[in-house]
C-alpha cells in the first residue's frame, strides 16, 4: 500500500515538473516562432504563474504588437504601451484595427513617448480615422522607423508625408496605396529625403502625374519593389525613367494604358527584375514583350492579362530565355495567342507552377 502511495507521488512529481518547466519552455519556443495577437499573449499569460514568469522573461516576445482587427484597439495599444514589458517593442501592426484615431496617437505621444523609441515598423492600413494630425504625433516618437503603412487613407495629405521625412529619417519601405489625396509634392518629399527607399506602393494614388513619378525615380534608385497599380494617368515620358532602377525585382503596372513598347523596352534594362504585372497595358505589343524577355532573364512572374495585342511569338521568345525561370503566367484574356493549351504552355515552361490561360 506505501509502494503504491509512494509510486503515485512519483508520478504526481513528474507531472509537476513537466508543467512547471517543460510547457513553458514549449510555450516560449512556440511562442517565439508564431506571430501571435496581443490577445493571444495576454490569455497565455493566465495559464498558470510558471508560464507567466517565463513568457515575461522573453524580450522578443514583447516586440511586436499585433492589433490586427481588434476592436477597440486604440484603447488596447495605450494600455500596451503602458505596461513595462513592451518598453521595447519594434513592431506596431494596427491593420484593420477599429475604433484608433488621432487621440490615441496623441495620447501616446503624451504618456509613452519612451516606450515608441525602438519602433522600427508601423502599420497603420486602414486605419481611416488616422489624420496628419495623428501622424505628426506618432512620428515625432518613432525616430528609428524603417516602415510605415497606411494604404487606403482619405485623411492622409501631403502635410501627413512632410511630418513623415522631418521625424523620421530612416524608412525604407513606404505604402501610401489609396492615399488619394497625396499629390506629387508629397511624392517630391519622399524623393528628396528617402534616397534610399527600397519599397514604394503608389496604388491610386491619383493625383500623380509624370513630375511626380519622374522625381522619384530618378533618386530612389535603390527600389526593390515598385507598386504602380491602377495608375493610368503616367506617360512613356516617365515611365523610361524606370531604367535608372537596376535593383528593381517587383513591377506592378496593372492598368497603365499609356504604357508603350518603347516604355517596355526602357524597363526591360532592369536585369534583376523578378515580377512584372503588365495586366491591361493595352497598347503593349509582341515587341514591348519580347524586349522584356531579352533583358529581364531572372523573370519569375509575368501577367499579360488582357493584351490583345500580344501573339504566340513573345511566348516563344520568352521560353527561349525565362522558361527555367518563370513559375507564373497568365495569358487569360490574350486573343492573339492561338493553339496554347495547358500541355504547350508547360512544354515552353516547364517549371510553371500557376498559369491562366483563354478558353
Amino acid at each position: 500500500m506505501q509502494m503504491e502511495e509512494h509510486g503515485s507521488t512519483e508520478a504526481e512529481s513528474k507531472e509537476d515538473i513537466w508543467c512547471r518547466e517543460t510547457v513553458p519552455k514549449v510555450f516560449k519556443l512556440v511562442c517565439c516562432t508564431l506571430s501571435l495577437s496581443h490577445i493571444d499573449l495576454v490569455s497565455l499569460l493566465l495559464v498558470s504563474p510558471s508560464l507567466h514568469r517565463t513568457l515575461l522573461s522573453s524580450q522578443p516576445l514583447w516586440e511586436n504588437l499585433h492589433l490586427r482587427e481588434l476592436k477597440n484597439a486604440g484603447n488596447r495599444l495605450i494600455a500596451a504601451l503602458s505596461l513595462p514589458r513592451y518598453r521595447n517593442v519594434k513592431q506596431i501592426n494596427l491593420e484593420f484595427a477599429r475604433d484608433v484615431d488621432d487621440t490615441h496617437l496623441n495620447h501616446l505621444k503624451d504618456k509613452c513617448f519612451n516606450s515608441l523609441q525602438s519602433l522600427e515598423s508601423l502599420n497603420l492600413n486602414c486605419c481611416q480615422k488616422i489624420s496628419d494630425t495623428g501622424i505628426e504625433a506618432i512620428s515625432s516618437c518613432c525616430p528609428r522607423l524603417k516602415s510605415f503603412l497606411i494604404y487606403w487613407n482619405l485623411r492622409v495629405t501631403d502635410r501627413g508625408l512632410q511630418y513623415i521625412v522631418k521625424n523620421c529619417k530612416h524608412i525604407v519601405d513606404l505604402n501610401i496605396s489609396g492615399c488619394k489625396n497625396i499629390s506629387d509634392q508629397g511624392v517630391q518629399l519622399v524623393a528628396d529625403n528617402y534616397p534610399e527607399l527600397e519599397s514604394l506602393n503608389l496604388t491610386r494614388c491619383v493625383k500623380l502625374t509624370d513630375d511626380g513619378l519622374k522625381s522619384l525615380l530618378q533618386k530612389c534608385l535603390f527600389l526593390q519593389h515598385l507598386n504602380l497599380y491602377a495608375l493610368s494617368s503616367f506617360t512613356d515620358e516617365a515611365y523610361r525613367n524606370i531604367c535608372l532602377l537596376s535593383r528593381l525585382k517587383f513591377l506592378d503596372l496593372c492598368g497603365a494604358q499609356n504604357l508603350s513598347d518603347e516604355g517596355l523596352s526602357c524597363i526591360s534594362k532592369c536585369k534583376n527584375l523578378e515580377s512584372l504585372n503588365l495586366t491591361w497595358c493595352v497598347r503593349v505589343t509582341d515587341e514591348g514583350v519580347i524586349s522584356i524577355a531579352k533583358g529581364c532573364t531572372s523573370l519569375q512572374f509575368l501577367s499579360l492579362f488582357g493584351i490583345v495585342g500580344v501573339t504566340d511569338k513573345c511566348l516563344e521568345a520568352l521560353s527561349k530565355s525565362c522558361s527555367n525561370k518563370i513559375t507564373t503566367l497568365d495569358v487569360n484574356g490574350c486573343i492573339g495567342i492561338k493553339k496554347r493549351s495547358r500541355e504547350d504552355l508547360l512544354q515552353l515552361f516547364p517549371y510553371v507552377q500557376c498559369y491562366k490561360v483563354h478558353s
